[in-house]
């Protein structure tokens, strides 16, 4: 075990192995330890969100994935026999118009495979039992096949819901537990005439959640009748009643587990951050739990790195928080509504709320709202202290970079946007709408290029609307700019995590040196 490191992760599930990983790729050396002497064989976790295949994606990862799962295109629930409604993900606005199954192992072994590619590994059989921390940094003991004691500048929990980071920070999870018990088991269903490619819920007693698996399996999720029913009755008796036909058969990894749906009264403390479960936990009805633990690694990796290289001040990592607390307080709240609707037994408040999700569904507007949530691309850092610029019409600051506007580059070969902006530091991108001046867009780009600061600013991309361009631009349909809100010169830095960091329609320089100001550029990092 090398403790010749800058940051400890507790932790070797998706959030930490995707954590260290990134760190790592850019050039920051961290220790990522794991209490557990082997890999999980199995988990309960099986839904990959569209935004989670969107990192994927960016980081060059998404073919495993792909070759490993199932995709999921559809969502249905059920009650009282009849259809309530359904969504297809085809409509969420992402490439990836699906959700991929597969079970929370293969994605820790593809991640895994992508920290070794980095240059890292995982400590198993080691495990975080005391720190404490200064203003320059954090002394962890740690036990393996002995106890030590190394120094780190930075300490990240990603070590799950009863997180010995967390419980020595002396940071509270808010919230409440799931009273009613959850379960869970894996099978073929002899029988099945509905689609392959679905999830389907029946908000029946007891209600029962089928969602596919590779190998034209299932993963039934249910909540037991009682608490020594048999898990394959309980979910017959409801299932049975919409499908006679179909029974559960080959069943394996039957189990039972309770449920939290809570969030960490603080993300950081000091030198000391939480990640994923460790920092908030939610109900499994939504899938949203090991997602959201994928988005706090990818957000929080480039800003640690960032501080780690002394590019940016400590402070910058208070956007941390800033922008996932909320994302984790929006999460929590949905899935505790989630959990209201489906465990209704009175008959009067049942066929209240079959009626209200019946309308939900035949909306338009609503029915695009759900499938947008289920996506998880419904998520906006505007309200972040790093985020700056105009709002425009279209795309502002915050905002997600659509991963579905195509440029053609000088060469004439058509690449994805979200591509040219994948890189581990920030791009800047000059983007030409139909009524700008190509001379001022090309003395924009050699002052933007000059005023850039790497590795803050990776590179540097213009995109004009089709038109007289010069031989290093890329171009970009005019109805696309016109979707950005775009109608002259507008300038957006696109964060290493996909996000807006800046939009600036006019004062372009003046609004970079503010972002830069704002991510804590150029002043010292030494306080915490």
């Amino acid at each position: 075990m090398s403790e010749d490191a800058s940051v400890l992760v507790v932790g070797a599930g998706p959030t930490g192995l995707l954590l260290a990983a990134e760190l790592h790729r850019r050039g920051v050396d961290c220790l990522l330890i794991e209490a557990h002497s082997e890999a999980q064989h199995w988990d309960r976790a099986t839904v990959v969100h569209p935004r989670s295949l969107e990192v994927f994606e960016s980081l060059g990862i998404i073919d495993p994935f792909l070759a490993a799962g199932v995709r999921q295109r559809l969502v249905r629930l059920y009650s009282d026999g009849t259809v309530l409604g359904e969504i297809e993900l085809s409509n969420c606005g992402s490439r990836h118009g699906y959700n991929l199954n597969l079970s929370e192992e293969i994605t820790e072994s593809i991640l895994t495979d992508y920290l070794h590619q980095q240059g890292g590994e995982v400590n198993r059989s080691s495990r975080l039992t005391h720190f404490e921390t200064g203003p320059d940094g954090v002394i962890a003991r740690i036990e393996s096949d002995k106890t030590r004691e190394a120094s780190f500048d930075w300490l990240v929990g990603c070590d799950g819901y009863h997180s010995i980071t967390r419980q020595l920070m002396g940071i509270e999870m808010l919230g409440h537990d799931i009273v009613e018990p959850w379960a869970v088991f894996d099978t073929t269903a002899a029988g099945w005439t509905e689609r392959y490619d679905g999830n389907f819920g029946y908000l029946d007693t007891p209600p029962v959640i089928v969602t596919a698996l590779p190998g034209r399996r299932w993963r039934v999720y249910l909540r037991p009748s009682s608490p020594d029913s048999d898990l394959v009755t309980d979910a017959t008796a409801t299932v049975g009643r919409y499908h006679p036909t179909v029974t559960f058969e080959d069943v394996t990894n039957p189990a039972r587990f309770h449920c939290h749906n809570k969030v960490a009264e603080r993300f950081r403390a000091g030198r000391v951050l939480l990640a994923g479960d460790a920092a908030h936990v939610c109900s499994p009805a939504q899938g949203h739990g090991m997602n959201s633990g994928i988005q706090d690694a990818f957000n929080l990796a480039w800003k640690l790195a960032l501080v780690c290289r002394g590019h940016c001040d400590t402070s910058l990592l208070d956007s941390y928080e800033a922008e996932r607390r909320p994302v984790a307080e929006l999460i929590t709240n949905e899935g505790d509504m989630a959990e209201h609707l489906q465990a209704m037994t009175d008959p009067a408040g049942r066929r209240s709320r079959d009626e209200g999700m019946r309308r939900t569904f035949s909306d338009t507007g609503s029915r695009h709202h759900e499938i947008v949530a289920e996506a998880e691309l419904d998520f906006d850092y505007g309200a972040s202290p790093i985020v700056v610029g105009d709002g425009g019409g279209g795309i502002g600051p915050g905002a997600r970079l659509p991963d579905t506007i195509v440029l053609q580059l000088a060469g004439g070969e058509e690449r994805p946007l979200h591509e040219v902006t994948s890189g581990a530091g920030h791009t800047a991108l000059l983007v030409g709408g139909t009524s700008a001046s190509h001379e001022e867009l090309a003395d924009l780009h050699v002052s933007t290029a000059a005023a850039s600061e790497p590795p803050i600013v990776e590179a540097v991309v213009v995109a004009a609307a089709r038109g007289d361009t010069r031989d290093s631009w890329a171009t970009v349909d005019p109805s696309t700019t016109e979707l950005l809100g775009i109608e002259a010169i507008t300038l957006l830095v696109v964060r290493p995590d996909g996000y807006v960091g800046l939009r600036a329609d006019r004062d372009h320089l003046e609004a970079l040196s503010d972002y830069g100001r704002r991510l804590g550029m150029g002043r010292s990092s030494a306080g915490s």
